[in-house]
């Protein structure tokens, strides 16, 4: 890892504390939340918020009237842009790299779950933690990936991710799917992944786990693996133990266990497997990877299947996880892979053995 090119980059956070320009943000919700929560951080000023043509109604966030692209730049001329929300639209895309050739624009890498940031200082009093990760890598585009994505969460210029983008492969997580295989999808939303796994081993599976804690979400997957045989449903969070906990719902995939919410229960992939063997473990559990790592570790000890994990709702993810598998089991050799997404969500791992 070069780890001096690393250093040498001046942060998002000092980037935006150190700026002359008008600072506006360039979406609402719940990323806008996180980000004028840093800008509070930075003590700085927020001028105003705008969005695309259809969503800038007048609309009022944090006090400031949503406006549009052109009427900010009228008010502003120049400008220093922040991203505030994440997409994988090919069009939106395209509008966010048209904006970043007008103006400064800064992604910044704030946590998908809680409030967290990544902080280039953190970063390097955890040097040792990451360059262990990127020694377990086991090929050069990973290696390379790893780097790019540091280089885009210290700075937060969009540039770094389109180099990854640019070293994705077309093979999915869950290609190479052995026949008989038992897949648990912890994480599974409406189904989705759960398709992808038949399909990739052309329906000759012996059995396949699912795990999913939102209400609507689970409704989803039962409709749309109906016709599949062989298929164990739980409408529960993958977790280290067998418990209730709180979880708050949000849109699409976003539900995640938190502090408030409605009671859920809560279990171990080791306690639904009963000490039969998985081959393939998926984990999209929002936030929740350590713990549901922490319940599948009899499983991945005994058996060594492959593991196919998000690594994107806490910046550090990237490489906690791969350490955290590794404590787990000796001899997993690692792929990292970032999917086309603005900012870096869709960051994932694979582990085989």
């Amino acid at each position: 890892m070069n780890v001096e090119m690393l250093r040498s980059l001046t942060s998002w956070q000092e980037r935006i504390a150190d700026t002359k320009k008008t600072v506006f943000l360039y979406g609402m919700g719940n990323g806008a939340d996180k980000v004028l929560r840093q800008l509070d951080k930075l003590g700085v000023k927020c001028s105003g918020v705008f969005a695309s043509e259809g969503f800038a109604r007048g609309t009022l966030f944090h006090g400031h009237r949503v406006t549009t692209l052109s009427e900010a730049e009228k008010e502003c001329g120049d400008m220093l842009v922040l991203l505030s929300f994440g997409t994988s639209l090919p069009e939106v895309m395209a509008h966010i790299d048209s904006i970043a050739e007008r103006h400064e624009l800064i992604a910044p890498e704030v946590s998908v779950i809680g409030d967290s940031s990544f902080e280039k200082t953190v970063f390097f009093e955890r040097l040792d933690e990451a360059e262990r990760a990127y020694s377990l890598l086991g090929d050069d585009i990973s290696r390379q990936i790893f780097e790019l994505l540091t280089a885009y969460k210290i700075t937060g210029e969009l540039g770094y991710l389109r180099q990854a983008f640019l070293l994705n492969t077309d093979e999915s997580k869950l290609a190479d799917v052995p026949e008989n295989a038992v897949y648990c999808d912890l994480g599974a939303y409406n189904g989705d992944t759960v398709l992808e796994f038949v399909h990739s081993c052309n329906g000759r599976y012996k059995k396949i786990i699912a795990f999913e804690p939102e209400k609507k979400n689970f409704q989803k997957l039962l409709r749309n693996t109906a016709q599949l045989n062989g298929i164990e449903y739980y409408n529960a969070a993958a977790w280290s133990q067998s418990c209730e906990l709180n979880f708050s719902s949000g849109g699409g995939r976003q539900g995640a266990v938190s502090d408030k919410g409605r009671a859920i229960r809560a279990l171990s992939l080791d306690e639904a497997l009963k000490g039969s063997r998985a081959d393939i473990i998926k984990y999209d559990v929002e936030g929740a990877d350590i713990e549901a790592l922490n319940g599948s570790r009899s499983t991945i000890e005994i058996y060594s299947p492959k593991i196919c994990t998000a690594a994107y709702h806490r910046p550090y993810d990237y490489f906690t996880l791969i350490n955290h598998i590794d404590s787990i089991k000796k001899g997993y050799r690692f792929t990292l892979r970032q999917d086309t997404y603005y900012p870096a969500w869709e960051t994932n791992i694979t582990a085989e053995i």
